[in-house]
């Protein structure tokens, strides 16, 4: 069983996955490759001279996966609620339970829609709709969690990452009990 179920492999997903897995918690990212992110020129991206979307994608899946995160290049089609969690279920039949769901799917609700999320308008230009969450990022349904695009937030790269980041840490913290903070420390001689 995992502890998270991240939905989507853009960088709110990638971001996320990266804070879960450093964490020391189970992840698996379930990808359709159809991150709108992949048909980006990126020059707007904090640290980043510049960067096609396609390698931004890329390098936070090789982040995500140094730190044990599971990455699986398939379509989650089914999210059903279990006794100790919820199961995701692929177009190829695949199940993967986890404590957690965290959907991350940019541009698309529809797999929202169908497990009951609470949709609203979105707010971005061209994003028709949005699932609600609260400041932390949980959605109606106690254990599944949104971030990025799909939760209403700007499409820019650098966003979507530090929502996905944000709501990671938040679940991080739910599952320890404690607030979650990750800091790196420069090593000096």
């Amino acid at each position: 069983m995992y502890d998270v179920v991240i939905i989507g492999g853009g960088p709110a997903g990638g971001s996320a996955a990266l804070f879960i897995g450093k964490a020391g918690k189970k992840a698996v990212v379930i990808d359709d490759g159809k991150s709108i992110t992949k048909r980006a020129w990126i020059e707007n991206h904090y640290g980043v001279e510049a960067i096609a979307g396609t390698d931004l994608v890329e390098i936070g899946k090789k982040q995500a996966l140094k730190f044990g995160v599971t990455w699986v290049d398939g379509e989650a089609v089914g999210v059903e609620k279990q006794e100790d969690g919820w199961q995701v279920k692929t177009a190829a039949g695949e199940t993967y339970p986890a404590k957690y769901v965290l959907l991350t799917t940019g541009v698309n609700t529809k797999l929202a829609q169908e497990i009951g999320l609470e949709i609203v308008p979105g707010t971005e230009p061209r994003i028709q709709n949005i699932v609600k969450v609260d400041g932390q990022g949980r959605t109606n349904l106690e254990g599944i969690w949104a971030a990025g695009t799909v939760a209403g937030v700007s499409v820019h790269t650098i966003v979507t990452a530090g929502d996905g980041a944000k709501v990671a840490i938040n679940i991080i913290s739910e599952m320890n009990g404690a607030r979650y903070v990750d800091h790196d420390v420069l090593k000096t001689n």
